[in-house]
């Protein structure tokens, strides 16, 4: 029998509850896993999701580590700003960590974790969590080569999340996608953005151009009326749609040439559109960590990955406030 993996939560607000939730899931049904802590500096909250699923609560995540000997994994669910030490603690005492994005603060702090996580053969996994959703997973083996992408990503305002910008809240998920998608350097990035509700940047464009010639145009706001999660990919004789929020894919391919009379007036593409069902796009993230941990895979969104796109983020945050700058 298949000795359980011992699972803990750091920081049940409102994201980390759902991961808790997920791992006592896995636990009821057999899947590998028992969830043995949660952890939360308000201890209102640690108390109130551990008595809600059954489990030890704990204010400060050291104490998990000294108490519940034998942890294999954590899910770090914490503000930002404590990824870092948090996640770093976890890897140095053994435990595998997935953490929420982004990464870390700093470009050099991920670095740091993913060295650490090397050193220690664990695995660090970041949670991009559209990696998982139905959508792309129907069609992110169909795209092969990109020549433009295009990715809109509006949210209405909310006060959790502000801590950072919308680049870092929203606009990183799509960075996440596309730099594994093209597969190349940067060659140039341009970005613009202003704040509307906070002292933050709340609305931003970036463009970026890579070494092959892809073109990719990003725009992300935490300002809109309605939720919009849309990216849109151009290859060679193929266009494909992908609305996020209901699943939905269009794909749009060149029509091979026929000679058939009445066709000359028809438009020269084939249109096919179709929508995924309801998936548990958290449930998939945390089975594929839990499956990396248990094999010693690599993990579907790496530390480095996870690096990468906040370094890209970190960017266009800098030349944005450079922009602004030289408008005071």
């Amino acid at each position: 029998m298949t000795k359980k993996l011992r699972a803990a939560v750091i920081g049940v607000g409102y994201l980390g509850r759902f991961h808790a939730q997920k791992y006592a899931a896995l636990s009821a049904a057999d899947g590998g896993v028992e969830l043995v802590g949660v952890v939360d500096a308000h201890p209102e909250t640690a108390q109130r999701v551990a008595k809600e699923l059954g489990v030890a609560a704990f204010t400060d995540y050291r104490e998990l580590l000294e108490t519940r000997p034998g942890i294999n994994l954590v899910s770090v669910a914490s503000t930002t700003e404590t990824h870092h030490a948090v996640a770093r603690d976890c890897l140095a005492a053994g435990v595998h960590v997935l953490a929420e994005k982004p990464i870390t603060v700093t470009v050099a702090q991920a670095d740091e974790l993913i060295a650490l996580a090397d050193a220690q053969h664990l695995v660090l996994q970041v949670g991009h969590l559209e990696r998982f959703n139905p959508a792309w997973l129907a069609v992110r083996d169909r795209i092969r080569r990109p020549v433009f992408i295009e990715a809109h990503r509006m949210a209405p305002f909310k006060a959790r999340g502000i801590d950072v910008s919308v680049v870092l809240d929203l606009m990183i998920h799509d960075l996440d996608l596309i730099l594994p998608l093209v597969g190349s350097p940067v060659a140039d990035l341009r970005a613009s953005g202003v704040s509307v509700l906070t002292d933050g940047i709340d609305i931003a464009n970036a463009r970026i151009e890579f070494a092959n010639g892809c073109v990719a145009n990003l725009t992300a706001s935490r300002t809109s009326t309605a939720s919009l999660r849309r990216l849109r990919v151009f290859q060679h004789h193929e266009y494909i749609s992908i609305d996020f929020g209901d699943r939905r894919i269009g794909i749009s391919r060149k029509r091979e040439a026929r000679v058939d009379a009445g066709t000359q007036d028809q438009p020269p593409i084939d249109t096919e559109t179709f929508q995924q069902p309801p998936g548990d796009a958290l449930m998939t993230e945390i089975q594929a960590f839990v499956a990396a941990v248990r094999h010693g895979t690599q993990p579907v969104v790496s530390g480095r990955e996870g690096r990468d796109a906040l370094a890209i983020a970190l960017e266009i945050d800098r030349m944005i406030a450079a922009r602004q700058n030289s408008f005071c």
